[in-house]
C-alpha cells in the first residue's frame, strides 16, 4: 500500500511542471503525484509557439517533458482533463469527467487567460486568441485557405503572430492602441525602428487605432474589422493579442483569496496552508508576472517548501526583457524611459539597425533599452541589479563590456571573462558556474545536452549562442556543434551552405554587400554571423575580399591568446619545433625585460610566454624578431615533428625538414577552425600524427597521409587518405585537402566534422583520384597564401593601431 502523501498539480504548463522538476531534484520520493492538464499534450514550451507558426519548428520540437518523463518520474498524468472544483473540506479535486482525486498538498498552476476585447463580433468564427498550440494550429490551417488577417495588439505575441501569418502567405495588418510597438518594453525610438524593419517585410501597421466592431458575414464568419473612426478593413482571420489575465476562477470558486491573481506569501502559499500556487495565476506582493524567469524563480521556492525544507523565500523579481522579435534582438531593463532626474546616453544608428539608450541616475545605471545589438544586455542588467557606482566606467559604458576589459565583441571572449556567478540564462536563472560544472561532471559536448541537464537556453533560446561559447571554451576542440543545416544565426534564415554559395556565385566581396544581397535582418550582422561571413569572404575571394578585423574573435584581432586574468599568451613560430641559440637568447631576454611570469614548452613543440601585458605585445614581438606562431587563430597552428632520419636510428625519412617545408607552405593560412599537422619519421609515430588534422608518417618507400584526426577530450583517430613517394607529393596532397576543407567546410567545423559530413570517399575522389582537380586545389591554396604578411610584423609596422582604444563620450 502506498502511504506517501498525495500532491495534486492543477496545470500541466511550464510553471507547474518546473516546480515538479525542482521538487523531484531535492525530494524525489516524497509524494505520490497527479497532474491535471486541460490540453491533450504533455508540457511544451509556449515561448516557442511562434517558430511553430512560422514553420521553423514542429510541435514535437518544443515539447519540454515527453510522456516518458512523467512515466519515469512516477507521475500520474491526466491529459485533456480539466479540474472543475476544489473541495477544500474533504481535500478533493473534482474533474470534468466526474472523478475525484484526494490531495494532501495542492499546487495551482492554472496560468492565465487571454483578454478578449468586449466588442460586437468577438464571438464570430475566425476570431481567436494566441495562447496555445490549438490557436497556432488554427492559424496555420486558416492561412492555407484565407488571405486577409488582422492582428489586434502590437505586443510581443501580436508581432510574432503577424510575422508567422505573413510567412505563411497572408496579408497582415497589425492594429495597436498605443503610438508605438512594444510600448512596455521599448521606448519610442526603438519602437519606431522595429516598426520600420517589420514594414520592410510586408507587415502593415495601424497605430493609435481603437477597434469598434468585428463585422461578420451571413455564415457567421469574420469578414472585416471596423474602427472607431469609421474605417473598415477586410479580415478573414482576427487574432486577439491584447493581454492576459490571471486564471483565478477555480481558486475563487473554492473560496481562496484572490486579488488580481491568487494571493500568495513569500513561500508561494495561499491563504489555505495546504494549497500553493505558482505562475501567471499568482499575485505576489500585488504583482502578477507574465515572463518566464519570475515563474521559474517561484517554482524553485515553492518546491523547497513542498519538500518541507522551509528555507526559501520569493521576494519578487527584478525584471529585464530580452526578446527576439522575428529575428530582431531587443533588450530592456529598469527605468528605460528615463525622466527629469536622470541622464541619458544614446547611440543611434538607424541605417545600421542599432539603437542603444542607457539611463543614469546618481551615477548608477537605472535603465537600458537596446535594439539590434543586445550583446551587452546581461552586463547592463548586472550593473543595474548591483546598483554600483559607475565612476570612470561612465565614459565608455555605452561601448559595452569589451571596452572595459579586453573581452572583445564575440561570445567566446565574453564567455571566458564571465564570473561563475554571472547569469547566462535569465529565463531559468542559470549561472555560468552551473553550466561549466554540468559540462565537466556529466561529460557534455553539445548544446542540446547542456539544455537537458541545466535548462539553460531551453526557454526563449536567446542565450543559446552564449551557452555554445561556454561549452566551446570548456571542452575546446571536443565541442560538437549543432549541424549547420539550420540558419547561420537570427539575422537570416539561410544556412552556412547557402551563404557560402551566394558569396561564390555572386562574387560578394564585403560584409555590406553580403548582408544586403542576402537580405540580412540586421545590416551589420551579429557576433555569431560576422566571424563566419568574414572567413567565407576571405577564403572564397583571396586578395579581393575585404578583411574586417572587428569581425574576428578577440584572439585573432590581438594576434595573441587572451588569458583569464586579461594578460596574453605569446607563442612565436618555430617551424617543425626547431629553434636555435639566437632565438632562445632573444626569448630569454624578452622574458627578463618584460617580467614575463611563466615560459612553458607546449604540446606543439613551441615556447609559450604567458602573462604578457596588452600594452607590451607589440614591443615583445619586435624584440623577439620572430614570426607569429598563430597559436590563437582559426588557422594553421603547428606542424609537430620528430627528428627523423637525421638523428634517430629508426628514422626512414627526413621528417623534420618535411615538417618545416609544410609549415613554411601553410604560413598565415586562415581556416574554418584550427589546423594541426604532424610528421613522424617512422611508423613508431613519435609526433602523434594519428590524431592530427593532417598526419604524415614516413615509411621506407615514402609517406602515408591521414586526415581528420583530433586530440582533446574526445579523441578522433585520423583516417588513411593516400600513400605517396616524394616530399613534393606530400605538399601537394596536403595542400589540396586543406584547400578543399577551406572552401567547403562550415565555419567552426574541425576537419573531423567536415570529413564526417562529406565522407572520406568524396575527399579521396576530389584529392586522390582526380589529379587535375588536386592540382587545381593546390594551386588555389598557394595563390591564396602568396604574399600574406606575418601579422606580428604588420602590427609592428603600424597596422590596426587603434585596436582596443576605447572611445570617449563627450558631454
Amino acid at each position: 500500500m502506498n502511504n506517501k502523501p498525495k500532491l495534486v498539480v492543477v496545470g500541466n504548463g511550464m510553471a507547474g511542471i518546473r516546480t515538479l522538476e525542482e521538487l523531484l531534484a531535492i525530494a524525489p520520493d516524497m509524494y505520490d503525484i497527479t497532474v491535471f492538464g486541460n490540453e491533450p499534450h504533455p508540457n511544451y514550451n509556449r515561448i516557442l509557439l511562434s517558430p511553430v507558426l512560422a514553420g521553423e519548428q514542429e510541435f514535437k520540437d518544443i515539447v519540454l517533458n515527453p510522456l516518458a518523463w512523467y512515466d519515469d518520474a512516477g507521475i500520474h498524468l491526466r491529459m485533456g482533463c480539466a479540474v472543475t472544483k476544489i473541495d477544500r473540506v474533504r481535500r478533493l479535486v473534482i474533474a470534468d469527467d466526474g472523478s475525484s482525486t484526494p490531495y494532501d498538498r495542492l499546487l495551482l498552476a492554472t496560468g492565465s487567460t487571454p483578454f478578449i476585447l468586449p466588442v460586437p463580433g468577438k464571438d464570430l468564427k475566425g476570431v481567436i486568441s494566441y495562447r496555445d498550440i490549438r490557436d497556432t494550429e488554427t492559424m496555420i490551417e486558416t492561412a492555407r485557405v484565407k488571405r486577409h488577417a488582422v492582428v489586434i495588439g502590437g505586443g510581443l505575441l501580436g508581432l510574432e503572430a503577424a510575422n508567422g501569418l505573413k510567412l505563411r502567405g497572408m496579408d497582415v495588418s497589425v492594429v495597436h492602441l498605443a503610438d508605438w510597438l512594444l510600448e512596455r518594453q521599448l521606448d519610442t525610438t526603438a519602437g519606431q525602428l522595429l516598426q520600420r524593419s517589420l514594414e520592410q517585410r510586408g507587415l502593415r501597421f495601424m497605430l493609435g487605432r481603437t477597434t469598434a466592431e468585428i463585422v461578420g458575414n451571413e455564415a457567421g464568419e469574420v469578414a472585416a474589422v471596423r474602427f472607431k473612426d469609421g474605417e473598415t478593413i477586410p479580415a478573414e482571420l482576427v487574432v486577439m493579442a491584447v493581454g492576459i489575465r490571471p486564471n483565478t476562477s477555480l481558486a475563487e470558486a473554492a473560496g481562496i483569496y484572490c486579488n488580481r491573481g491568487i494571493v500568495v506569501s513569500d513561500a508561494l502559499q495561499t491563504y489555505d496552508p495546504r494549497i500553493y500556487a505558482v505562475g501567471e495565476c499568482v499575485s505576489h506582493r500585488g504583482v502578477a508576472y507574465g515572463l518566464v524567469a519570475p515563474l521559474f524563480e517561484q517554482a524553485k521556492v515553492c518546491a523547497n517548501h513542498l519538500a518541507q525544507m522551509g528555507i526559501g523565500r520569493y521576494q519578487g523579481s527584478v525584471l529585464s526583457t530580452k526578446l527576439k522579435v522575428t529575428g530582431i534582438d531587443l533588450f530592456s531593463a529598469g527605468d528605460f524611459m528615463g525622466g527629469e532626474q536622470s541622464e541619458e546616453i544614446v547611440l543611434s544608428d538607424p541605417a545600421g539597425g542599432v539603437y542603444k539608450k542607457l539611463v543614469i541616475k546618481d551615477d548608477q545605471l537605472v535603465g537600458a533599452c537596446l535594439y539590434g545589438d543586445t550583446t551587452d544586455g546581461a552586463w547592463y542588467f548586472k550593473l543595474l541589479k548591483e546598483g554600483r557606482k559607475l565612476g570612470d566606467l561612465r565614459d565608455h559604458i555605452m561601448f559595452g563590456e569589451s571596452s572595459v576589459g579586453d573581452g572583445g565583441v564575440q561570445g567566446q571572449s565574453r564567455a571566458n571573462t564571465m564570473q561563475d556567478s554571472d547569469e547566462v540564462c535569465g529565463c531559468n536563472g542559470v549561472c555560468k558556474g552551473t553550466i561549466v560544472k554540468a559540462i565537466k561532471d556529466k561529460g557534455l559536448f553539445t548544446v542540446d545536452e547542456v539544455k537537458k541537464h541545466t535548462k539553460a537556453a531551453s526557454s526563449c533560446g536567446s542565450c543559446t549562442g552564449l551557452v555554445e561559447q561556454i561549452l566551446l571554451s570548456t571542452v575546446g576542440s571536443s565541442f560538437q556543434e549543432t549541424p549547420k543545416t539550420k540558419a547561420v544565426c537570427g539575422c537570416t534564415d539561410r544556412n552556412h551552405g547557402e551563404v557560402r554559395k551566394a558569396i561564390r556565385d555572386h562574387k560578394l566581396l564585403t560584409h555590406k554587400d553580403t548582408y544586403a544581397f542576402l537580405e540580412w535582418r540586421t545590416p551589420n550582422g551579429c557576433a555569431t554571423c560576422r566571424p563566419a561571413i568574414n572567413y567565407y569572404l576571405l577564403s572564397t575571394w583571396p586578395h579581393e575580399a575585404l578583411d574586417d578585423p572587428q569581425s574576428r574573435f578577440i584572439n585573432e584581432r590581438a594576434h595573441a591568446n587572451i588569458q583569464k586574468d586579461g594578460t596574453f599568451s605569446v607563442i612565436p613560430q618555430m617551424k617543425g619545433g626547431v629553434t636555435n641559440a639566437s632565438e632562445l637568447r632573444r626569448i630569454a631576454d624578452v622574458a627578463d625585460k618584460y617580467a614575463i611570469p611563466m615560459m612553458k614548452v607546449t604540446g606543439g613543440q613551441r615556447i609559450d610566454l604567458l602573462g604578457v601585458k596588452k600594452e607590451d605585445l607589440v614591443n615583445v614581438w619586435s624584440d623577439l624578431g620572430m614570426n607569429s606562431g598563430h597559436a590563437y587563430g582559426k588557422s594553421i597552428r603547428t606542424v609537430k615533428t620528430c627528428v627523423g632520419i637525421e638523428f634517430c636510428r629508426f628514422g626512414t625519412q627526413n621528417s623534420t625538414q618535411m615538417g618545416i617545408d609544410l609549415e613554411t607552405m601553410l604560413a598565415n593560412m586562415w581556416s574554418p577552425h584550427k589546423v594541426k599537422l604532424a610528421v613522424s619519421g617512422c611508423p613508431r609515430n613519435c609526433a602523434e600524427a594519428g590524431i592530427k588534422d593532417v598526419g604524415v608518417v614516413a615509411v621506407d618507400s615514402g609517406w602515408e597521409l591521414s586526415i581528420g584526426g583530433n586530440g582533446g577530450i574526445k579523441t578522433e583517430v585520423a583516417q588513411f587518405l593516400v600513400k605517396v613517394k616524394t616530399p613534393e607529393e606530400v605538399k601537394e596532397y596536403t595542400g589540396a585537402f586543406l584547400q578543399l576543407y577551406r572552401e567547403e567546410a562550415y565555419y567552426l567545423d574541425r576537419t573531423v566534422h567536415y570529413v564526417a559530413r562529406v565522407g572520406l570517399e568524396y575527399i579521396r575522389q576530389k584529392v586522390v583520384a582526380d589529379a587535375a582537380n588536386r592540382k587545381a586545389l593546390y594551386e588555389r591554396l598557394l595563390y591564396s597564401l602568396a604574399g600574406l604578411p606575418d601579422p606580428w610584423t604588420a602590427r609592428i609596422k603600424g597596422a590596426q593601431q587603434r585596436e582596443f582604444i576605447p572611445l570617449k563620450v563627450v558631454a
